[in-house]
């Protein structure tokens, strides 16, 4: 193939938030670990099996938590409610998050102080909500001969819109586009 890539073949990117998964019980395969009790105190270096045979006796599963110490560190927990805690802590952080949407505001190289007005409302309602703002502007024909037109429209659009709009990325021109972005001061 040398390079090229076949149309046929798609390669997708895929970010998993995978929870760390523990070894328990008879998945240690390690001969010796430091146990660590269920209230935080240590039982010191004991043989494997010893140490699962306690956790058993206390009808709790014996983790694995850190692996690449030397021994390797375990700990005597409930492995069922270790896991609900965690997925309710996953949870409660994808609650939390707020994702940022980029809305499109689009212009012209002619419009006139009422319309951009009348946009420039529109992007404080866009900023408020926390998105940031994508101001264009298509130049079609003859108008790409007078892109300047283009950089004047964006600046007064700026000076309409600063009070509560920081530029993040400045106006440039991209063949037959012109876009700069905006976010929240």
């Amino acid at each position: 193939m040398g390079g090229f890539l076949c149309p046929h073949i798609f390669y997708y990117l895929e970010v998993l938030v995978i929870p760390i998964e523990l070894y328990i019980n008879h998945q240690i395969k390690d001969k010796e670990v430091r146990v660590i009790n269920t209230d935080g105190s240590q039982l010191g270096i004991m043989p494997t099996e010893k140490a699962i045979a306690l956790a058993e006796e206390k009808e709790l599963d014996l983790c694995l938590i850190s692996p690449k110490a030397v021994p390797p560190v375990c700990k005597i927990m409930d492995y069922g409610k270790y896991r609900f805690e965690m997925s309710k802590r996953e949870k409660e952080a994808r609650k939390k998050q707020k994702i940022i949407e980029i809305k499109e505001i689009q212009l012209s190289p002619n419009i006139e102080l009422h319309d951009m007005k009348v946009k420039a409302k529109k992007a404080f309602e866009f900023l408020e909500s926390g998105d940031k703002i994508k101001v264009t502007i298509r130049f079609r024909g003859r108008q790409m001969a007078h892109t300047e037109l283009g950089f004047e429209v964006m600046n007064k659009f700026y000076e309409i819109v600063q009070e509560k709009a920081a530029i993040e990325l400045q106006p440039k021109l991209e063949g037959k586009n012109m876009m700069m972005v905006l976010v929240s001061k």
